[in-house]
């Protein structure tokens, strides 16, 4: 293989263990709106 195909695949890797690493430590913060849903008595009945 060329230098340059060595250096796609390694920066490839980089970038993916890079995200990997991201994704990781990233603190997504919960919903906080409260959702409230009517549900007829009609769906219950059996």
């Amino acid at each position: 293989m060329s230098k340059f195909s060595l250096f796609l695949i390694f920066l490839i890797a980089a970038a993916i263990a890079g995200g990997g690493v991201f994704l990781s430590q990233w603190d997504i913060p919960a919903p906080t709106t409260h959702v409230e849903k009517v549900i007829s008595n009609d769906r219950f009945k059996n």
